[in-house]
């Protein structure tokens, strides 16, 4: 009998079966296998809010599968990820295989390596309910409130719509973002800057910073000419030159959250994407067996934590003083402090072994999990570095009562900065009435007293800027600052409001749509309490005391409901009679028979666009996604694909949708024609039955076979992928057999197998 290993994902499977030996099996429970049910609450309010879980639909052949797997092995292994939902999954798998908690066995590793798991499997404990009840409160809270609150928006306000606990905070902080903008009034201001001509002959810049009493703000053109009128063709003299040198620091390693700002920012990912990379850089990739085969490439990427481990720092070193020399390592090892109240379960974000250089292993990884590794590694690398220092550079110009200012920087030593530099925050802006500090700067040999001759002097007209929307990038900067929400919830988070239509992508942007702005703006008078950012923190801390032992999950979800109980109730009897207007949510589609711009509406069939004066004007046109100009800048991976062939049936586009089962082909006009066609790809081989193509297809739970592009007229299929090459010994077709680096022949009987390399 062998051991048996559970983690949540096959990939991540695949990846530890390569270093546990024959006496272990690994599967997956692919994610949770029991949840509350969807058609009720599921929740027991008045018996202390106990949970009713049930089986997930769909995942009763697999849960068989695992319950027979666990009956015949000796050990049973709980190795799902090492946070909250990772510990509620184990103790679901736990329950379903009816094993006691004083008898499991649950295992955790912060990065999937070799020596990692092995040492995992060394030193299993019991499940940690402490963390479970964290996971469950959140769930019961979030059940409560979904539950409770839409019904309420479906009869106040219109069918469909749905309430979250932290979703809601969310949409509010973009809508109050978008009433700031709405509200702002721009303010006037003016700039002079002036060419200066060295004794070297060089020309260089200086702006206007005040006079001998200080700084002053040119607030209209009058300000500015008087500047400019006293200074015209006039020499200048150098009242002042300051030199200094400045050590800068290197930023720290990755969190969720600021991997998640710095993916954004550098290589325009949106969050969803970021964690789909990474959780694949975690889980494990082939890199090629010079680099030793299957490896999880990076630490756990869901932490809040800024704690590196001692190997993991030297290792950094050992790298840093071969690659650059030693004058590049710190004389001991970077500390870096988390913010308060963050767990340090985990280290933070970080490659696994350091000597895995991404160049090393690019050919091996698809472009986006290049560009993400490499940010990841620049950046740890980069972390345990040498400070930069800068020469500095500020200086004085004085003319007929005022004073022009220059500064910048030189560096003089790189340090971190040879190998990477954080990228500015979205959201933070100069203005332009403010010195800015030159890169580089290259300036004349200069002397106080010297004088300076003059060649240009050029005043400008500048208005103020509104505050910037807020980008993913910024929101989740702001909602880590907030203390709302943790790092595995941001980007579930921000997806959820955009998918309930309550936030639209506008390019990089966030905007809220006039449905999120009414819904919020009933939350805000109804629900204060769920909308508001100390009530929404504050409930984090008490989850984070339920993971620490301080709290009781009865204890946090019974405070919490007898608060919300009367706020529904209240809002109940305020609003029982109450009509409230929903805004059209225009598109930018012209109406070619009045003129007008055309409005969303929802049909039969879904969206469709129609004109705002119906009933005079009857003008309908079906609405192709994306819905509106905004929404096209800003869907990623969302493009209609058209295929290169016809429909069957009428003649028509084929275009390519995403199905229960994967990618399928169908009709532009369905659903009035009916034509589909399963997507398949030609792998290159003959079908051994009746020699035409063998192609891949995408099957139940997204599961990839192969099969005759004839099938089920010849009816070959196989989960293992059909090779080429036929066996050496009986001349029968070869497989690649699924997850593992060997060929082995289809005659059973012959028995030929034969390693091959990835």
């Amino acid at each position: 009998m062998s051991n048996l290993v559970i983690v949540e994902s096959p990939s991540k499977a695949s990846t530890i079966k390569g270093y546990l030996g024959s006496n272990y099996k690994v599967i997956a429970s692919k994610g949770h296998v029991r949840d509350l049910p969807k058609s009720t609450l599921g929740v027991d309010i008045e018996n202390n809010f106990e949970a009713h879980y049930i089986n997930i639909r769909g995942k009763g052949d697999l849960i068989k599968d695992i319950k027979k797997e666990a009956k015949n092995a000796t050990k049973v292994f709980l190795a799902t990820d090492p946070d909250r939902e990772g510990e509620a999954i184990s103790w679901h798998l736990a329950t379903t295989l009816g094993i006691p908690l004083e008898k499991t066995m649950r295992i955790t590793f912060n990065e999937i390596t070799k020596s990692a798991v092995k040492a995992a499997i060394k030193e299993p404990r019991q499940i940690d309910m402490d963390l479970v009840n964290a996971q469950q409160a959140r769930r019961i809270l979030d059940r409560i409130v979904g539950y409770k609150l839409s019904p309420f928006l479906w009869k106040n306000v219109r069918s469909g719509l749905s309430a979250g606990r932290v979703q809601s905070v969310a949409t509010r902080i973009i809508v109050e973002r978008e009433e700031e903008i709405r509200d702002f009034v721009p303010v006037e201001y003016w700039t002079v800057d002036v060419l200066l001509e060295g004794e070297d002959g060089k020309v260089f810049s200086a702006r206007f910073y005040g006079n001998e009493d200080g700084k002053m703000k040119l607030s209209s053109e009058e300000d500015a000419m008087k500047v400019v009128n006293a200074v015209n063709s006039n020499a200048f003299s150098v009242s002042s030159v300051k030199r200094a040198k400045r050590r800068k620091s290197p930023a720290a390693p990755f969190t969720t959250s600021t991997m998640q700002q710095e993916a954004s920012r550098k290589l325009g990912f949106q969050s969803q994407k970021i964690m789909r990379i990474a959780q694949e850089l975690y889980e494990g990739i082939n890199i090629g067996s010079e680099n030793g085969g299957v490896q999880g490439l990076i630490t756990y990427m869901r932490t809040d934590s800024l704690r590196v481990s001692s190997y993991a720092q030297s290792a950094a070193k050992e790298y840093i003083e071969s690659r650059y020399g030693s004058n590049y390592c710190p004389a001991s090892p970077r500390v870096y402090r988390s913010r308060a109240g963050s767990q340090d379960a985990h280290e933070a974000i970080r490659p696994s072994r350091v000597d895995i250089e991404p160049a090393k292993i690019k050919k091996y990884l698809t472009t986006d999990q290049f560009k993400l590794y490499k940010l990841i590694w620049d950046r740890f690398v980069a972390s345990q570095m040498e400070s930069a220092t800068l020469g500095t550079v500020t200086a004085d110009f004085a003319c007929g009562g005022y004073i022009f200012r220059t500064s910048g920087y030189s560096v003089e030593f790189p340090g971190y900065m040879a190998l990477y530099e954080e990228s500015e925050d979205d959201s933070k802006r100069v203005s332009a009435d403010e010195v800015c500090e030159q890169k580089d700067i290259k300036l004349p040999s200069l002397k106080v007293g010297q004088t300076l001759q003059q060649k240009g002097v050029d005043p400008a007209r500048h208005f103020s800027d509104p505050p910037p929307r807020y980008t993913e990038a910024s929101l989740v900067k702001f909602l880590e600052e907030q203390g709302i929400g943790r790092p595995s919830t941001y980007t579930t988070i921000i997806t959820t409001i955009i998918a309930r239509n309550y936030v639209k992508r506008e390019g990089k942007t966030l905007v809220p749509t006039p449905i999120g702005e009414l819904t919020n703006k009933l939350m805000k008078q109804s629900f204060p309490d769920i909308v508001n950012y100390k009530f929404t923190a504050k409930m984090e801390v008490e989850l984070d005391g339920i993971e620490l032992g301080k709290n009781t999950m009865e204890g946090v979800l019974g405070g919490f409901w007898k608060k919300f109980e009367k706020e529904l109730s209240s809002a109940e009897e305020a609003l029982k009679d109450a009509e409230i207007d929903i805004p059209a949510e225009e598109t930018d589609i012209i109406c070619e028979k009045c003129g007008s711009r055309m409005i969303v509406k929802n049909g039969r069939f879904g969206k469709f666009a129609a004109c705002p004066k119906y009933p005079q004007c009857k003008n309908t046109k079906k609405l192709t996604p994306p819905t509106t100009k905004a929404q096209s800048e800003g869907a990623e991976e969302k493009k209609t694909v058209i295929a290169d062939f016809k429909c069957e049936k009428c003649g028509s586009d084929v275009v390519q949708r995403m199905g229960k089962y994967g990618p399928f082909f169908a009709c532009v006009r369905y659903p009035a024609c009916d034509f589909t066609k399963q997507k398949t790809k030609d792998i290159g081989v003959p079908c051994p039955k009746c020699g035409s193509k063998i192609v891949m297809k995408t099957g139940r739970n997204k599961t990839v076979f192969y099969s005759c592009e004839k099938y089920p007229k010849c009816d070959f299929s196989s989960w293992d992928m059909p090779v080429a090459e036929k066996c050496p010994q009986c001349g029968e077709i070869l497989y690649r057999k699924k997850g593992q680096s060997v060929l082995v022949c289809h005659n059973k009987a012959c028995g030929f197998k034969k390693p091959v390399e990835d």
